[in-house]
């Protein structure tokens, strides 16, 4: 039998973090609870760009748990008087927003410009369709892809913002199809560009 090789000395002197056991006076499984506004448990809202409407959430909705927070921040001296508008400044200088959840932007409401319809040559024999003007309606782009896609048995793709690239040369049938799959769409909306360089 091989004896076990001893541990390194520099390994024995290491130490490692040890779990003690359940702590004493702690109820298992432990209940968190989470914002409605940010979805993060409640001790983390103030690190949420949106504080503030975390805060009136918590007021609303979790008075006791509000009233914990508040006294807490009371006592750290950041709710105190005193320093006034200053401190408050400062504070907000110092916090880092940044993207995300957070800092959702809002999609623009534009009118509908109309959809044009076009085709592209790729390669020397292979053509493509090239919708642009969906999202001037509020169509999803992903979800009209994938018609098109199983409508032609083809694949589609989302291009940039405002356009779908379909493989082959069905712009004849798009002119019938997109009115009756979007009844936002008539049939004098769509234009027909001819080719489209790209």
């Amino acid at each position: 039998m091989a004896e076990a090789t001893p541990a390194p000395p520099a390994a024995c002197e290491r130490e490692f973090l040890e779990y003690s056991g359940p702590v004493a006076g702690m109820k298992y499984p432990v209940k968190v609870k989470y914002c409605g506004d940010c979805g993060t448990p409640i001790e983390y809202c103030e690190f949420y760009p949106n504080y503030e409407k975390c805060k009136k959430w918590l007021e609303s909705n979790l008075p006791d748990e509000f009233g914990k927070i508040v006294s807490v921040k009371d006592d750290d001296g950041e709710g105190g008087g005193g320093g006034g508008g200053e401190a408050d400044d400062s504070e907000k200088k110092k916090r880092q927003t940044r993207g995300g959840k957070g800092t959702v932007k809002a999609k623009k409401k534009s009118e509908p410009t109309g959809i044009k319809v076009g085709t592209s040559k790729r390669g020397k024999k292979k053509t493509i369709t090239i919708v642009i003007g969906l999202a001037s309606y509020d169509i999803d782009l992903k979800d009209a892809a994938k018609f098109f896609s199983n409508k032609f048995a083809c694949g589609s793709t989302v291009q940039g913002e405002d356009e779908i690239c379909i493989q082959g040369d069905v712009k004849d049938d798009l002119f019938d199809i997109l009115p009756e799959k979007w009844k936002a769409i008539s049939e004098d909306d769509i234009d027909d560009v001819g080719e489209i360089k790209k």
